[in-house]
């Protein structure tokens, strides 16, 4: 698999790429030709121009939640090119509407729009594959105490408005020869929640050798301290934190962990 960060707030010095506080990587897994996210704008195809991706190869978008950060580029793909038969993976709650102190902060394109432009729906709370190694991993079971404990806005779904828990967050999960990648949007279910779920779905309980995108850690708190502990047991690789990590959070990490600086340009492969 290789992986190509095609959106993230930072950009990699010297390369000269845009950036934006959002996410959206590019996936070239076998004969797949992934999206993960699509970030704010029409950022990433800006930056998939520069980079010489052609976007027209696209086969699989996979939504990893419905904040606009990582959904706003729907429409411009839409709108750039023919997504007819593209298949689009996410959590059933991920077109939902969203507030948060009161800005709208869901999704700017509608399941019925995706449908209208001939993209094949795949909208699931359950793990399912989207190649042969590379598996989405549907809605996460939040087990651990310290992780999603607070609310993010309100949401609207099936009439009703509540808070907003990001249910629909998700991610996926790669395995390789020496274990096991995961490849997170926000990690708004938590990501220690994320890795301790990718690792019960294999028997052997693979190794986790490495995690690339967003954290949703921000301030030096309990979820941070614990974290922190939970990856350094857990995690055999190289952390590659971006996005939604800060400054603060990202130098913790260092302090205990292999951690690799990721923007716009960085590419991974794993085998």
């Amino acid at each position: 698999m290789k992986l190509t960060v095609l959106t993230d707030n930072n950009t990699i010095i010297d390369r000269y790429y845009l950036g934006e506080p959002a996410l959206c990587f590019y996936l070239e897994e076998g004969d797949h030709r992934i999206l993960f996210d699509t970030g704010y704008s029409d950022v990433f195809i800006r930056n998939a121009e520069a980079l010489g991706i052609d976007l027209h190869a696209v086969t699989d978008i996979v939504l990893s939640h419905g904040h606009n950060d990582h959904t706003g580029g729907l429409r411009y793909l839409m709108d750039a090119m023919d997504c007819t038969n593209v298949r689009l993976t996410a959590h059933p709650g991920v077109f939902a509407k969203r507030e948060y102190e009161g800005l709208s902060v869901g999704s700017p394109v509608t399941e019925e729009e995706c449908r209208a432009r001939g993209i094949c729906m795949n909208l699931t709370c359950t793990p399912v594959k989207i190649s042969d190694r590379l598996t989405f991993l549907g809605e996460i079971p939040r087990v651990m105490s310290f992780e999603s404990a607070f609310p993010v806005g309100m949401i609207r779904e099936h009439g009703t408005e509540s808070e907003d828990y990001v249910m629909d967050d998700s991610a996926l999960v790669f395995r390789g020869k020496e274990g096991l990648t995961v490849i997170t949007g926000c990690s708004h279910s938590g990501i220690c929640n994320i890795t301790e779920y990718a690792q019960s779905l294999t028997e052997e309980r693979l190794p986790l050798r490495g995690i690339i995108g967003g954290f949703h850690l921000m301030k030096d708190d309990r979820q941070l301290r614990e974290t922190v502990s939970y990856l350094k047991e857990h995690v055999t690789g190289t952390l590659c934190p971006c996005h939604c990590v800060s400054l603060y959070a990202k130098h913790c990490l260092m302090k205990e962990l292999p951690v690799k600086e990721v923007g716009v340009g960085m590419t991974l492969e794993v085998n």
